[in-house]
């Protein structure tokens, strides 16, 4: 005879609400960094808030631009999901440090200006979430070969530019990145590599967990040289310049870059400049350990400038 199977075990009302007795968990900790990074809710605001204008804003104009130091607000999240408002912000740091123009707290609040002006953009000109604002880049000569391969390496933190890959690893492993590398990470996309920013903001809608609408779209037009206010397009951000410069003892790239760890502070930012002598004796092997460069940051700016002169006569005067 068929056998019948014993019944199931029953399971209180409020089990049979969490997440595990539903197998709803992911199997893979591919969100460990989130956890480990952000306290999400109104409390983490607020807590991430006092502490950053009790001391944070000390030397905020300076620390800002250092990806190797904890000197942002690291407030975007809890703004973009409407966990504290930038109108307390500003009434907790008046309290605090009186008329912000006369104040430490000067370069912070122009910060939330910026944010302010991006959504007064996307309202006003909401196409630009796909299209360039300067209308002379809807015919801007981007790259058609080879995109999906590098677009790919520029996504995995693989295109052999420690200060890019650093970036596109904390940006993957905690949906956040330093804004100074923001910058440098969408400059090698949309210049060094000819790839549409629009790539790039739907790559950082997709990862960043303060992923405004209005904040990615300025970012990236901005960079990219076709928003408003924007870099001037032969602004091209050299990654191993600005490495040295903000990374200076390269303590960003060897945390998220430890394959390159043991290099030599004056090769680090460009290991394909390393003797072989040094790469062997920090146990690195290009092209096995670390990827050589996707790009050649010298000739891929010519390429760019071009690019854009090109796109500029087209337009005429």
């Amino acid at each position: 005879p068929e056998t019948v199977p014993p019944p199931p075990t029953p399971i209180s009302p409020s089990a049979a609400l969490e997440p595990e007795s539903l197998d709803l968990l992911p199997h893979r900790d591919w969100d460990g960094g989130l956890r480990a990074t952000w306290t999400p809710g109104e409390t983490g605001a607020l807590e991430r808030a006092r502490a950053f204008i009790a001391a944070g804003l000390n030397d905020y104009g300076i620390a800002r631009d250092r990806p190797d130091r904890p000197g942002t607000s690291r407030l975007s999240p809890h703004l973009h999901f409407g966990e504290i408002g930038p109108r307390r912000l500003l009434n907790w740091i008046v309290a605090a440090f009186g008329d912000p123009a006369q104040s430490i707290a000067e370069s912070y609040v122009r910060e939330l200006g910026w944010r302010e002006f991006g959504h007064h953009l996307l309202h006003h000109f909401p196409h630009t979430t796909d299209e360039p604002l300067d209308g002379r880049f809807g015919a801007f000569p981007w790259a058609t070969e080879g995109v999906e391969a590098t677009l790919g390496a520029w996504q995995r933190g693989r295109t052999g530019i420690p200060l890019v890959d650093a970036g596109m690893r904390e940006l993957w492993h905690t949906g956040w990145m330093h804004n100074r590398v923001r910058m440098v990470v969408a400059s090698l996309l949309t210049k060094n590599l000819l790839i549409p920013w629009q790539e790039g903001a739907r790559w950082f809608w997709d990862t960043l967990v303060d992923a405004d609408l209005a904040g990615n779209t300025l970012g990236w037009q901005w960079t990219a040289g076709c928003g408003a206010d924007a870099a001037p397009y032969f602004r091209v951000f050299n990654p191993v310049l600005q490495g040295q410069r903000f990374d200076p003892d390269g303590v960003y790239v060897r945390h998220w870059c430890p394959e390159l760890a043991r290099l030599p502070d004056k090769y680090l930012q460009q290991p394909w400049a390393a003797p072989q002598a040094v790469l062997a004796a920090a146990g690195v092997r290009l092209g096995r350990d670390y990827p050589h460069p996707i790009v050649d940051l010298a000739r891929s700016r010519v390429r760019a400038l071009a690019a854009w002169e090109q796109t500029n006569r087209a337009a005429g005067p």
